[in-house]
């Protein structure tokens, strides 16, 4: 493939559907829309499913909330794979707390993202660092995930990173030797500065990795009023800075968004070149720094500070 066009929707997670069907319609509209563009995947931000809180059992204890949410998730799911696959568009619906029953953590959730595609397909990424909130909120217990999973979709090898994922090197150290062709990354910021953490540091993967980098982050939190939401979010699709793919290394951005703003906006990232990205990164084009990432591993630490 030369060229994919992926939708990626900047939901605000003020909106308050009345149900689990009216959410699930405008997820369907929304993939129509793609459809009709010609674009081939729909991304959706971490834990976007937390507008379904709108709508949860009257005086739902916030220990049972993700809980509540992974038993409705397994509800929805099926539905997505209909609408999935009538309307031949891949799906990334954001992130799940799924139960995972264990001897450590008998009453965990891991935060899971699911991505579908119209022949039935279903690849899963478990988010793998943690905040102190997941970790430790009254929610209940976020396990972290331990292993990466490379799928291809389309003759593309893709990875899913989760948020706070997109901040540690440790891991794209991993993901550099993997020859990827599209990193997705959804994501749920509560305040403009990890908004900047995590879009940054996709941009930088892009340059590092020299393949296509998209982000998306939600916009707000649910039941909150928008006064005293500071949640931020927005969408970006980053590749390498080389002047045959982007001068800037952005291919399409939408600017970050508050609940304050209002929207609920998608963002149309058509023809992303990961064909000539590929080229690039196996040096079979001309490219202005030489191909491939650099390895430090020879690299000795001196000084009297050492």
């Amino acid at each position: 493939m030369e060229h994919v066009s992926v939708d990626l929707w900047a939901a605000n997670l003020q909106v308050a559907p009345e149900s689990l069907q009216g959410w699930l319609s405008g997820v369907e509209a929304r993939l129509q829309q793609a459809a009709t563009r010609g674009a081939a995947l729909l991304v959706m931000p971490e834990f976007c499913c937390a507008q379904w809180l709108s709508f949860a059992p009257a005086g739902l204890p916030a220990q049972e909330q993700l809980g509540w949410l992974a038993e409705t998730a397994v509800e929805a799911r099926d539905e997505m794979r209909r609408m999935v696959r009538e309307t031949g568009v891949a799906l990334l619906p954001g992130t799940f707390p799924v139960a995972f029953p264990s001897a450590d953590a008998p009453e965990g959730y891991l935060n899971q993202a699911w991505f579908l595609t119209p022949e039935g397909g279903l690849q899963v990424q478990n988010k793998l660092s943690l905040t102190p909130l997941e970790a430790n909120g009254a929610s209940g217990v976020t396990i972290a995930g331990t292993g990466i999973n490379v799928f291809e979709w389309q003759g593309l090898r893709c990875v899913i990173a989760v948020c706070l994922d997109a901040e540690y090197t440790a891991l794209w150290s991993k993901l550099g030797g993997l020859d990827l062709d599209l990193v997705l990354i959804p994501a749920k910021t509560d305040m403009i500065t990890g908004y900047n953490r995590v879009f940054s540091c996709a941009r930088a993967r892009a340059i590092e990795l020299q393949t296509a980098v998209c982000c998306v982050g939600a916009v707000g939190a649910p039941l909150t009023p928008w006064q005293q939401d500071t949640g931020v979010g927005g969408a970006s699709v980053y590749l390498p800075c080389d002047v045959s793919v982007a001068l800037d290394g952005l291919h399409a951005a939408l600017p970050p968004q508050t609940a304050a703003h209002g929207t609920d906006l998608v963002l149309q990232a058509v023809g992303i070149p990961v064909g000539q990205c590929r080229r690039i990164r196996h040096g079979a084009a001309e490219a202005e720094v030489r191909p491939g990432l650099w390895s430090g591993d020879h690299l000795t630490v001196e000084g009297e500070a050492a």
